[in-house]
């Protein structure tokens, strides 16, 4: 699958005329929970040649394409992806701090990671989660038996809100295994239980509702909902003029190409 991700990656800067920057993987491989037959979910983040800026009108700047069993491709150009940092995008916090990276141009993850604590809006941190733990409460675990990866969906989105809370000032980490540290103690064996199910379980796999958890995850969803209007409000200097300096740096990198 790596020489597959490989081969697309290039596939995609020639057809799309692109140079693709930085690509990580952003779902369960990444968090540290896949099942045997998980696809690789990766996200991109690509520039265009300098000509492509220079015009009226702005192009397109999402690259999305049909997922099929096995590889789910995703990815934005490099202006939008600035922008959305500058905003507090948490998707694109994780992709930055992913443990598994297809593809970085020399010093480009260090160049943005080193600025990610400058751009952390906790308020909009908690809102992404929150929609993540919308579904699981209301949508996914709410009959006799569950879905095993709707479950840890929900889980590691819940523990991501958790932290926001206990920690507004600190960006959450992507990986699951030091989300764990806020969970209940009473819940670590039933969560142990279900992560060695979900080693060698399908994604179709489905577990009776464990009922403590699951009253845990509605509980954490509820304070969640509470506090999202009471987190501070961190004010940093405009960060506009350090990403337009990024912007421009990637762009004269891209035209001595």
């Amino acid at each position: 699958m790596h020489a597959r991700i490989q081969t697309a990656l290039r596939q995609l800067e020639a057809t799309h005329h692109i140079r693709i920057l930085y690509a990580s993987e952003s779902g369960s491989r990444a968090w540290g929970f896949p099942s045997p037959d998980s696809d690789y979910d990766v996200r991109f983040l690509y520039s265009h040649s300098p000509d492509w800026y220079l015009t009226l009108d702005a192009g397109p700047d999402t690259l999305n394409f049909p997922v099929d069993d096995e590889l789910d491709l995703a990815g934005w150009e490099l202006r939008k992806a600035l922008k959305l940092l500058r905003g507090g995008n948490a998707a694109l916090f994780e992709w930055l701090q992913s443990p598994v990276v297809y593809r970085e141009a020399a010093g480009f993850r260090e160049a943005l990671g080193s600025l990610l604590p400058a751009f952390w809006n906790p308020r909009a941190g908690l809102n992404h989660y929150l929609g993540l733990m919308r579904r699981g409460v209301e949508d996914d675990l709410t009959t006799e038996h569950v879905r095993l990866k709707r479950l840890f969906y929900a889980l590691r989105s819940t523990l991501a809100a958790s932290w926001i809370r206990q920690r507004p000032n600190e960006v959450p980490p992507m990986e699951f295994r030091p989300l764990r540290e806020l969970l209940l103690a009473t819940l670590h064996d039933v969560v142990n239980e279900l992560l060695t199910r979900k080693a060698t379980a399908d994604e179709k796999t489905t577990v009776p509702r464990p009922a403590a958890l699951v009253e845990y995850l509605q509980a954490e969803y509820e304070a969640a909902l509470a506090a999202r209007e009471t987190l501070p409000v961190t004010r940093y200097p405009d960060p506009t003029a350090a990403l337009d300096a990024l912007f421009r740096a990637w762009m004269a990198d891209a035209g001595t190409m």
